[in-house]
């Protein structure tokens, strides 16, 4: 009997004829956008934990932050096709029927963003991007001390932690409706190929 030749999807891991019960994984999050990640949420974490006490501190991170902004918007023109923007209009128009969907436990299947992650990434970056430019602009003499741009600095600080932790639950929520350690793939950059476990 000849057998046919399933084609696999690009990035696949190979396996051996033994093993193909194992999962198999595709390269999703490329090393740049690994990098990005962790090194983004590090700087916005130490930003957040270290005004008032530790000024030079908070103040590289912020401008970190700003350069971190700037790979991405870069980044989402040149990366890999999981980095770039180019669905994001259709995965933010798709948001709200997915959140609607998730109540009853239907997520459907992606390999790069699901459009509740699309919403996210597109709150968080206008998010923290306010904050790390009002931040910037709070020391510079024009504005320094100028009420609204403390106030904005401050709000759009707050609203990126609140963010920034139910991104991390519904991470791990997605994780767990999908059986997928989701927090690895960001690391490793590889998830499971659709119907393999």
């Amino acid at each position: 009997m000849i057998e046919k030749a399933v084609p696999e999807a690009r990035g696949a891991v190979d396996r051996s004829p033994a093993d193909r019960t194992a999962p198999r994984t595709v390269a999703v999050w490329d090393l740049p956008l690994r990098l990005w990640h962790w090194a983004f949420a590090a700087s916005v974490l130490a930003a957040w934990f270290t005004p008032t006490v530790y000024d030079r501190l908070h103040r590289i991170a912020g401008y970190t932050v700003l350069a971190l902004l700037a790979f991405r918007l870069a980044w989402g023109f040149w990366g890999n096709r999981y980095s770039r923007f180019r669905m994001i209009g259709v995965r933010l128009r798709a948001a709200p029927n997915y959140l609607w969907n998730l109540r009853r436990g239907i997520t459907g299947r992606y390999i790069g963003l699901n459009p509740a992650g699309t919403l996210m990434l597109v709150a968080l970056l206008l998010s923290i991007a306010v904050s790390a430019i009002t931040g910037a602009m709070s020391v510079t003499v024009t504005f320094f001390g100028v009420w609204w741009i403390e106030d904005t600095h401050a709000y759009a600080s707050d609203a990126v932690i609140v963010l920034v932790v139910l991104h991390v639950v519904g991470v791990v929520l997605m994780g767990l409706l999908q059986r997928e350690n989701l927090i690895r793939a960001m690391i490793t950059g590889r998830k499971r190929i659709r119907g393999h476990s």
